[in-house]
């Protein structure tokens, strides 16, 4: 008895400290001596501390060493992986509890859940949800909110809404999951419709309500729903919870309203990351990258501690900008701050060198990465196609293929862009062939593009035209555009007008795609032609955009 009370105060004690590993062990050692390391509850606890400090190796064993096992101690050791990101190893667990006697309680549901939805294995999740079923779970409010999160980030808020339909009387978890579900998937009307129901219905919202609603608004036009739930987060209160504060800063900053975005985060005399992130990001999306630069060394000086995304989106700044030197501080601030081998960061990094004129950092970025995906390749054949180095950009391809990695679109694009500034003609349509029938990936706007101009630009106008009629519809301005400089090129006036047609049916406004096709009427001597286009022109008062450039100086 007397040993049971001194763990129970030393368990207690550990848990308001700092949980050492060297304290861990000594703990689990001194367990062991008394006997009780095969009690479920302390065997819970040391589980829990060592998956605290990564140690799962020792948690494991520990978990094996126990001969009875209740539900908690499966709930840590699951939940122990799951957040160490080993999912495989956590869904493992979860398939052996299930043919154990103990069975999945609602949380055992709610991690396994979370970690499918983290790994984007749907199956998985779909077979998370039957066990729920199964287990008469269904209307469990823990389980739902799980699950209607789950499916609302995996983008299929349908799944979620069924979810939340089978519960009688939510609660305010399952309300703010299905909330911030439909703003997750940018359906602010859906989202908008819930709160009112909800709030019609005597429940009242939080600031997590009121982050649901106010991600769902994305758009310009939405500036006026923006501003109203602005206002009722100051009625209410809730707009100095800094989670609150910083998606009002993220709205007004994707509505395009930074002067609102600035004035908010002012009323904050020490903002913490989230909110510098929130204001940085802004101005990044919306295109000032000179101030987001500008406040991300404000932060820094004011003692602001940067993670990796926000680097990351700095360093993207910069690549926009063309500014090295920033680019290069920002690099320094990760290596001093041991984030330079972090997958977002060197991507990034890969990115932005290239982009400055400095093609050779870029490759060595790349080849000290010690953890390499496929965002990390996608920038370094990018910036080998734009230099014109596209075999060297396909070896990075076979690279990629080679540690087992699959290519996405934006592979594709970048080996597509590659073949084109360097007009090969039979590795473009061998990599537009693979990417559609050996990978399964749709082409988009972008590879239409690319295809379109290297097929047309090598006088192969007929099959980019067939090509072009074959892309699902609606085809975008930007591929018939591609075909229209081709035709210009090669002084194709009969095709010109054929493309003309079905440009100026998207494009009306658009001057750039008319003063191309009065290029080639003029080039072809029908000058009546020419001269009603220009007075179309000048009559709508279009002007061509001047070409600009810079460097740093």
């Amino acid at each position: 008895m007397r040993c049971s009370s001194q763990l129970h105060i030393l368990l207690f004690q550990l848990s308001k400290l700092n949980q050492t590993l060297p304290n861990i062990k000594q703990l689990h050692g001194f367990i062991s001596k008394t006997h009780l390391s095969s009690d479920p509850f302390y065997a819970t606890r040391i589980i829990r501390f060592y998956a605290i400090n990564n140690d799962l190796v020792s948690a494991h064993n520990l978990f094996d060493e126990t001969p009875e096992r209740s539900v908690y101690l499966w709930n840590s050791i699951i939940r122990a992986y799951a957040r160490a990101n080993k999912f495989y190893d956590a869904m493992w667990l979860f398939k052996r509890m299930l043919c154990s006697e103990t069975k999945p309680d609602n949380f055992t549901f709610a991690c396994v859940a979370r970690s499918c939805c983290d790994n984007l294995m749907l199956e998985g999740l779909r077979v998370v949800h039957g066990g729920v079923v199964v287990s008469g779970l269904g209307r469990d409010s823990v389980c739902c909110s799980s699950l209607v999160t789950a499916y609302s980030r995996a983008g299929l808020i349908d799944d979620a809404s069924r979810v939340f339909s089978v519960i009688r009387d939510p609660d305010l978890v399952l309300w703010n999951s299905i909330i911030l579900g439909y703003g997750y998937c940018r359906k602010w009307e859906e989202g908008l419709r819930m709160f009112s129901l909800m709030r019609n219905m005597g429940n009242q919202p939080d600031g997590y309500t009121l982050v649901g609603v106010i991600t769902g608004l994305a758009d310009p036009s939405l500036l006026r729903i923006g501003q109203g739930m602005h206002c009722f987060c100051l009625i209410t209160g809730v707009d100095c919870n800094s989670h609150v504060s910083s998606a009002i800063v993220s709205m007004y900053s994707r509505v395009m309203c930074m002067d609102s975005a600035c004035r908010v985060f002012d009323k904050f005399c020490q903002p913490d990351l989230v909110i510098w992130s929130s204001l940085i990001t802004g101005f990044s999306q919306c295109g000032d990258n000179k101030m987001a630069l500008v406040f991300f060394r404000n932060m820094n000086m004011e003692g602001g501690k940067a993670d990796p995304v926000l680097m990351a989106c700095a360093v993207a700044a910069s690549a926009q900008l063309a500014v090295v030197g920033a680019g290069s501080e920002i690099h320094g601030y990760a290596i001093r701050h041991g984030y330079a081998s972090d997958i977002m960061v060197s991507a990034a990094l890969i990115d932005m060198y290239p982009k400055c004129g400095f093609l050779g950092l870029g490759i060595r970025v790349f080849e000290n990465t010690p953890l390499r995906n496929v965002v990390s390749f996608n920038s370094i054949i990018s910036s080998l196609g734009l230099y014109g180095l596209p075999f060297e950009a396909f070896d990075m391809f076979r690279e990629l293929l080679a540690e087992g990695l699959k290519p996405d679109e934006f592979t594709f694009s970048a080996l597509l862009c590659a073949c084109c500034h360097a007009g090969l003609v039979n590795d473009g349509r061998r990599f537009f062939t693979m990417m559609t029938e050996e990978f399964s990936i749709i082409a988009k706007t972008d590879h239409y593009v690319h295809i379109v101009k290297l097929l047309g630009m090598a006088g192969e106008l007929e099959e980019a035209y067939n090509l072009v009629q074959s892309a699902p519809e609606p085809v975008d301005s930007a591929i018939w555009g591609a075909l229209l400089s081709c035709c210009d090129v090669h002084g194709n006036t009969e095709m010109a007008d054929i493309v003309a047609q079905r440009l100026f049916g998207i494009e009306q406004g658009k001057d750039t795609y008319k003063v191309m096709l009065y290029n080639i009427y003029a080039s072809d001597g029908r000058w009546d032609d020419a001269k009603q286009l220009r007075d179309n022109m000048i009559g709508g008062r279009q002007k061509k955009m001047p070409g600009v450039s810079w460097t740093e100086v």
